[in-house]
């Protein structure tokens, strides 16, 4: 699976060049340059890992960070500060980061750092949010705004699977392989027949924010947040 970054920060001479490593390196990345934005783009495709600068030009960055903790309990956050002083570090820290890098970093210590915090935060994670959809890995009960689905195992297998990459497309065959057998043969077509059934259910309320699945004629499917 290819992680999800979201970078935010402001300077475009530290951002482009962060972006284009990350991307080298096989992450999926999204880019903000102001905490707002940042806030809008975490909840519309969660990432499992943030680079955040504490220094941002429209919003105190450790309340953007507070804020992306309360929204993002199992990422992994590493802040960027320019900040030296050991309280402001402290303050990051409390407000839901779990590391930091000063400024000016090596690329080479920040992509290690980020390793671990992939490691560490992804294989904790037990509930999975998308829109108003709760996913709770561990109990195998999903909600839709405090109501629980009545989802069939299969159909909880593939919201859980989706749930894991929101608005990243799953080709058919890796659906296939991982939730039904790794020697699959023939014909996806129960794919397709369990998908409906799910979609049907997390539509059934259309004033609620719930994730919409979208098909992709011969490639796979993507959950989306409408």
């Amino acid at each position: 699976m290819s992680a999800r970054v979201l970078v935010v920060e402001d300077d475009d001479a530290i951002g482009a060049p962060l972006a284009r490593t990350l991307e080298h390196q096989g992450y999926e990345v999204q880019w903000a340059h102001e905490g707002r934005e940042a806030l809008t783009t975490a909840k519309t495709r969660p990432p499992q890992l943030v680079i955040l600068d504490l220094g941002l030009p429209d919003v105190d960055g450790v309340d953007v960070c507070r804020e992306l903790r309360a929204m993002l309990p199992y990422a992994g956050i590493v802040i960027l500060t320019a900040r030296h002083d050991e309280v402001d570090v402290v303050v990051g820290l409390d407000a839901g980061a779990n590391d930091y890098v000063t400024k000016p970093f090596r690329l080479a210590e920040l992509l290690a750092r980020l390793r671990v915090q992939l490691r560490d935060n992804l294989s904790e994670a037990t509930e999975l949010r998308v829109g108003d959809v709760v996913v709770d890995v561990t109990a195998r009960r999903a909600f839709a705004a405090d109501t629980e689905l009545e989802l069939r195992p299969r159909e909880f297998d593939l919201l859980a699977l989706f749930a894991q990459e929101p608005g990243r497309v799953l080709t058919r065959e890796r659906i296939m392989t991982e939730l039904w057998d790794e020697h699959w043969y023939g014909s996806t077509k129960t794919l397709d027949v369990h998908v409906s059934a799910l979609r049907r259910k997390l539509a059934a309320d259309p004033s609620a924010r719930r994730p919409v699945i979208t098909g992709l004629r011969g490639v796979g499917y993507r959950l989306d947040v409408q």
